[in-house]
């Protein structure tokens, strides 16, 4: 299933049924009476979020989503069906935006969320419900109210507690393999993360949600390399966890450079919780390691960890310390049960 974060929907309501002018006519009785019914309501158009989807890939082959119309009212005081209502699934974290991309209907960030995007026109009134002391055969009805019609654009942002951050081959992609069951592309060439991965990772008999996005380069809020499209799906995250290459030459300037795309992309997102980590130290020996470090403390002014995702060394400190940075509600805890006696 291919990722899609972005894409635009065009929804209509059904429109009302109109009302119907009608008499009763009977054998034998000589004054029936208005008996015409109103017309049905039409149907609505209505999103919900759903558990067990992380993409928008079903939008991309179906994007007008009409509901249906009511049916007018008949004869003998009957009233016309209404229309029947239209529900588009969306993942949890999906923004509804207007037309002009910038305006936010809603926010669908909990499971079973449900919002009325375009509701239905209303039904007419039936010749019968004019019907008065001094109107006693009325000869009109109302016609249904039209349905509305709207452009949206649907954008995803995935909710994770932890987020990773780094420049292109900085380990993001083998930390996620390392420590949960996800298993993303992973090769020594640039951006071989082409969209957002996410990943369960569990310590100390809790979980969390970790999301993977391409790396970032000097320029990406420019458009250089992927951008920064895929930042937003950071921006739910709790705390930030920031990978720097240990056997790069440069590790003060690639840790500048990430701060410096945060910073341009606005928001809170360079103020989140941050845990910066010194990677790939399996490949450097105890000088090299101590040099690197202190040269990305100077640069970041706050403690710095190290870790190996390949040869797993010090996986098990950096996710406690993300564990502690992530608020309690937030955290999955395993059932831990009772031990059962064994039996042959």
């Amino acid at each position: 299933m291919k990722f899609l974060d972005l894409c635009k929907v065009y929804i209509r309501s059904g429109a009302g049924g109109g009302g119907c002018v009608s008499f009763r006519r009977e054998k034998y009785i000589e004054y029936g009476g208005p008996d015409g019914g109103d017309g049905g309501t039409g149907g609505s158009v209505w999103a919900e979020a759903v558990e067990g989807l992380n993409t928008l890939i079903d939008f991309r082959y179906q994007q007008h989503f009409f509901a249906k119309n009511g049916q007018p009212g008949m004869g003998r005081q009957r009233t016309g069906k209404d229309g029947d209502d239209i529900v588009l699934r969306v993942p949890v974290g999906t923004e509804i935006l207007d037309e002009d991309q910038e305006t936010v209907i809603t926010d669908l960030t909990e499971v079973g969320q449900r919002v009325q995007l375009a509701r239905g026109g209303n039904g007419g009134f039936g010749n019968l419900h004019f019907k008065s002391a001094t109107n006693q055969a009325p000869r009109r009805a109302n016609p249904g109210q039209d349905g509305v019609e709207r452009t949206l654009w649907l954008r995803l942002k995935l909710i994770a507690d932890v987020g990773l951050l780094g420049l292109p081959n900085a380990g993001k992609s083998t930390f996620l393999a390392a420590t949960s069951n996800a298993r993303p592309k992973i090769a020594d060439y640039p951006f071989t993360t082409l969209h957002p991965n996410l990943g369960v990772v569990g310590v100390d008999n809790t979980e969390f949600v970790v999301a993977d996005i391409p790396g970032l380069i000097e320029g990406a809020s420019e458009g250089r390399g992927l951008g920064d499209l895929f930042l937003g799906h950071v921006e739910r995250c709790a705390v930030l966890l920031h990978l720097i290459d240990g056997t790069s030459e440069t590790v003060a300037e690639d840790y500048a450079t990430i701060i410096g795309e945060l910073e341009a992309y606005g928001g809170d997102l360079a103020e989140k919780p941050r845990v910066t980590v010194l990677n790939k130290i399996d490949a450097l020996d105890e000088d090299e390691r101590l040099a690197a470090r202190n040269e990305l403390e100077k640069a970041c002014g706050g403690p710095v960890m190290m870790m190996s995702g390949v040869a797993r060394e010090g996986l098990t400190e950096v996710l406690r310390t993300l564990r502690g940075q992530i608020d309690d509600d937030r955290l999955r805890h395993r059932p831990v049960g009772e031990a059962e006696p064994w039996r042959p």
